[in-house]
């Protein structure tokens, strides 16, 4: 299947290395005091001595992991009606074959075709195929969330073809994970799980898996970088691979030459569908905790503090006064959550978790992984001072159902005695009773409107939209027009380069920074 992010496709990993050396030969200007024999320049490079424990085969470490690695095989009943487009590896509706136009072979499939999507059509079956691994030998195994999901049947063929039905004992969605159960007549072989942070960009590693069908696949790669995020979920933080994934490896595991599971082989990255040697992995070190919560308990629960957190960037590190982009900008604070209690604010930076230095990518990985009631400690920066704040971690909320999606409609003109932000493209307004009407804002809403945005202006650029509201410039309050150009002639006295507006729409609070222009008018 197709992420959503473009070019991203759900599968997994394998890979065949690549490896070019190459260099320059240099001629000495002038003879040198001892001349180097002619052999040295063609005496053969060696490796580091690491490099030369490299094995001259995979096959033995290959032939021992084998067995646990195993076919996952679904069936989903889609009824009329309904997308099926979220399986992973099956294959989808065909296609119509491209006949010649008012042919009677095209009328024929047409017709077939609209037939298949009645209200009053049979359902029909799909299949698809994945991966997954044997992790203890009574027959519990890990695959893809995104593998299982929606089965109304789930089969596992080992690799030496013995098909066993599995049950679903859990899944997760925003980390991908899955963990099913099967009954054995006998333990089953299993393989154990590694520390993935010990894994280091070129490390070998080995993945097996079925690609497009093709059982007990094994191939090898290097450990490509670490840390990716790939904007799939909240807690992204891949081992990437140049070990190819492809259709039917999602769930399968890469190994390091130890034998032991460092990764879930999950994602690519390819603009056709195959592997481009550009693979995503689940890093051992955060799957082990998801997986242990799924098998004993069904799901999962998270650490959670209440706040909606931005990365600082450099601009907004120079909007704030900080001397380098390092930290979690609050954008919201969760009205009487573990934040609100330990009195944390809008605008303050989160720069380290438990005496570990975060950004704001890593924060909510890093505090999800933290039990609920623990006590953690938080280094803050808060308008030019360093502080420390103890903070009890609570329990994620469930996800409540998604709102709907509706833009707030477009001004058709600046409000009365609304104000233009010259060289920002927007102009805002004060929120009366009409504004508050027309974009559903809350009775008490505080701050300034948005009236209109400029097209190919800094504002729209940044994504501000008419009926946004900026409720602080520079971490002040500012509730009229006036109030937001005497925040802006403020941080111009004070030679600022970028402004900060907090700004809050239909999506929640988040910080824009904005180059700060000479002049505001009115």
């Amino acid at each position: 299947m197709s992420f959503r992010a473009a070019a991203f496709s759900r599968s997994c990993l394998a890979m065949g290395l690549v490896t070019a050396l190459g260099g320059h030969a240099a001629q000495a200007a002038d003879p040198a005091p001892a001349p180097v024999p002619a052999a040295a320049s063609t005496a053969p490079l060696r490796l580091p001595g690491e490099g030369r424990n490299m094995p001259d085969s995979f096959a033995d470490l290959a032939a021992k992991l084998l067995p646990a690695v195993v076919n996952v095989s679904t069936t989903e009943m889609v009824r009329p009606g309904e997308d099926d487009d979220d399986g992973d590896d099956g294959d989808s509706t065909p296609q119509v074959p491209n006949f010649p136009e008012g042919s009677p072979f095209e009328k024929f499939f047409h017709d077939f075709m609209n037939r298949q999507d009645t209200p009053n059509a049979p359902p029909r079956k799909m299949q698809a195929l994945g991966s997954g691994f044997i992790i203890d030998p009574s027959g519990v195994i890990v695959t893809n969330n995104h593998v299982v999901r929606h089965a109304d049947q789930i089969t596992i063929t080992l690799q030496d073809n013995t098909v066993l039905k599995a049950r679903l004992l859990g899944h997760d969605d925003r980390t991908d994970l899955a963990v099913l159960k099967v009954d054995s007549p006998k333990p089953l072989p299993a393989v154990p799980f590694g520390d993935s942070d010990h894994a280091r960009v070129g490390d070998w590693v080995l993945a097996i898996g079925n690609p497009f069908g093709l059982s007990g696949t094994v191939t090898a790669g290097i450990v490509s970088s670490r840390g990716r995020n790939i904007e799939q979920g909240p807690y992204d933080d891949f081992i990437q691979t140049d070990a190819p994934i492809n259709k039917g490896n999602s769930g399968g595991p890469l190994f390091n030459l130890n034998g032991e599971v460092i990764g879930i082989n999950t994602a690519i990255f390819s603009p056709s569908g195959g592997s481009i040697g550009i693979g995503f992995s689940i890093p051992s070190a955060e799957a082990q905790g998801i997986i242990d919560q799924l098998r004993h308990h069904g799901r999962v629960t998270r650490g959670w503090i209440g706040v909606r957190i931005q990365d600082v960037t450099q601009e907004i590190a120079d909007g704030l006064g900080l001397k380098s982009p390092h930290g979690a900008l609050i954008a919201g604070v969760e009205p009487k959550g573990p934040a609100a209690v330990a009195h944390l604010q809008t605008g303050d930076v989160i720069q380290s978790l438990n005496g570990k230095d975060i950004d704001g990518r890593a924060l909510p990985r890093l505090v999800a992984e933290l039990a609920g009631g623990s006590v953690a400690h938080l280094g803050i920066w808060r308008k030019g001072q360093q502080m420390n704040v103890a903070i009890t971690i609570g329990a994620l909320p469930e996800e409540k159902t998604d709102k709907a999606d509706g833009a707030a409609a477009p001004a058709k003109k600046p409000a009365q005695g609304s104000m233009a932000i010259t060289g920002m493209g927007f102009t805002v307004g004060e929120i009366d009773d009409i504004a508050r009407q027309k974009y559903n804002m809350a009775e008490g809403q505080k701050g300034v409107l948005v009236t209109g945005v400029t097209d190919d202006s800094p504002a729209a650029e940044r994504g501000l939209r008419p009926g946004d509201v900026v409720s602080e410039v520079q971490q002040s309050a500012v509730n009229t027009p006036a109030d937001l150009r005497r925040q802006l002639d403020a941080a111009r006295a004070q030679h600022r380069k970028t402004v900060l507006f907090l700004v809050q729409n239909s999506d929640g609070l988040r910080w824009v920074p904005f180059p700060l222009p000479d002049g505001t008018g009115h």
